[in-house]
């Protein structure tokens, strides 16, 4: 299968688009999450990773619904988002500010998810209670954000602590699948956001000591945060794109 990394999955997603502005108070909400909603994103998640794994099996998804939505062996995998924006209630006073600078807030907000939904922005974990994707969610100290995720990934495979330390063992045996570091990476197109030998990992903004809160303190850092996104976003979807021509 020829793969498309423009496909937008907000749009066969029932009722994503529909009052996306309305809903949410002017912060934009989908009214359905692609995640478990869209047939397009399923497809395309079960065609890439239906490969062989850097430990030497090869891992070939089957789809179902609800919590089997993706299966291998004895593995149940969910889809996640990795590309954020932070657009909830809290922070609602930085997306103020936002606004006050950004010339059609709505248009930016909208072209960044038609982006973003694409299959550069996501990827697939284990799904279970106390799942990697609902950890890294919950954590005040990574805030859903995927560059401290992926630091933390990088510490599972060093065996060194992280804020989510434990939802990662939990999962051992799917990180065991890549052998190290360098296979999930490799695996899963994550190149641009670590350094060429994987020693380490790109932070998009302020550090990985996870000591701070780590979302963005200022327009400036809000509109960095983003930026820095988009470049991993359209560099993976190129990795991706090379991948399956």
């Amino acid at each position: 299968m020829k793969i498309d990394v423009s496909t937008d999955f907000t749009l066969d997603t029932p009722h994503y688009w529909d009052g996306f502005w309305e809903r949410s108070g002017g912060l934009g909400i989908g009214g359905g999450d692609p995640d478990s909603l869209s047939k397009s994103l399923q497809l395309y998640h079960q065609t890439v990773w239906s490969r062989k794994l850097p430990c030497g099996e090869t891992m070939a998804l089957q789809r179902g619904t609800g919590p089997n939505y993706l299966t291998w062996k004895n593995f149940r995998f969910g889809s996640d988002s990795i590309i954020v924006s932070f657009r909830y209630e809290k922070y609602r006073y930085m997306l103020d500010e936002v606004q006050k600078v950004v010339s059609n807030y709505k248009s930016f907000v909208e072209d960044y998810l038609h982006r973003s939904y694409t299959i550069g922005g996501m990827m697939i974990f284990p799904k279970h209670a106390g799942s990697i994707n609902q950890a890294k969610g919950t954590s005040p100290k990574l805030r859903d954000r995927w560059d401290l995720t992926l630091e933390c990934i990088r510490r599972h495979y060093c065996n060194e602590e992280s804020p989510i330390s434990k939802a990662l063992a939990r999962d051992k045996d799917f990180f065991d699948l890549f052998v190290d570091f360098k296979g999930f990476v490799d695996y899963f197109f994550l190149q641009d956001c670590v350094s060429p030998d994987c020693s380490s990992v790109k932070i998009w903004v302020g550090n990985a000591d996870f000591t701070e809160d780590p979302l963005p303190k200022t327009v400036d850092e809000y509109l960095l945060w983003i930026s820095q996104q988009m470049d991993f976003l359209e560099k993976r979807n190129g990795r991706i794109a090379a991948a399956f021509e």
